[in-house]
């Protein structure tokens, strides 16, 4: 369904723990600096960053850990986008993780992911891109529409994923935080966001909306009811 409402831009104030208002970093990315990272598929064959976005516009988003549950959840809504959504938008959507390549089958299975998917194990581009790391809270933050488990049972459930997966570890620095950039073809950065903490994802459908899709897509698991 097309909107028209104008896309609300985003929140520029936080706080820290101690409450003292501070002004959100300004996001400056330079793609020269991340361009030659190395990214693995899950194969683990390796290729520079800059093949993601040098031949069409591309939605990257870099989660903070395969174990997240928020990012899990985040990842379960953007499997749900339609292919021919991305097509017709010459779109490419890119996952990022920081865990070694192992974890990118089972998550892919879990989340039911199709679209690209690699991990930068040693959070070159993170780094270089100056992602955070630990949680910073943000004012007149709003319940995330992609998070449905609580804190509590979201954390059970990374622990007994962590305790299943064939490597018991954090598949990736839990202090880690993401972000999601709009980039290409070539070296052009459209729009960046770098997550002050778990819940400071930018929503699916205004990520997509800034990369030039024209509609708003309904990304709820929700059975729909049908008025006949």
């Amino acid at each position: 369904m097309a909107t028209d409402q104008p896309i609300t831009m985003p929140i520029t104030q936080q706080i820290t723990k101690s409450r003292r208002e501070i002004k959100r970093p300004a996001v400056n990315v330079r793609l020269e600096n991340v361009e030659d990272c190395l990214i693995y598929d899950r194969h683990g064959i390796s290729t520079p960053f800059r093949e993601l976005y040098q031949d069409r516009k591309s939605v990257i988003v870099f989660v903070r850990n395969f174990l997240c549950h928020t990012c899990k959840e985040y990842v379960d809504d953007l499997s749900r986008i339609p292919g021919d959504v991305l097509k017709e938008a010459s779109l490419r959507l890119v996952v990022i993780g920081q865990s070694s390549y192992h974890h990118i089958q089972s998550f892919c299975s879990l989340t039911g992911y199709p679209y690209d998917i690699y991990v930068d194990p040693e959070r070159c581009i993170y780094k270089r891109l100056g992602m955070s790391r630990g949680e910073i809270s943000v004012e007149h933050s709003y319940p995330s529409p992609h998070v449905k488990s609580g804190m509590l049972l979201g954390h059970m459930k990374s622990l007994w994923r962590a305790m299943t997966s064939p490597v018991f570890d954090f598949q990736g620095d839990p202090r880690q935080q993401g972000g999601a950039i709009i980039v290409g073809p070539g070296s052009e950065v459209h729009f960046a966001h770098i997550d002050m903490n778990r819940m400071d994802h930018v929503p699916i459908n205004w990520l997509l909306q800034l990369a030039g899709v024209q509609q708003t897509l309904d990304l709820s698991d929700k059975p729909k009811i049908i008025v006949v």
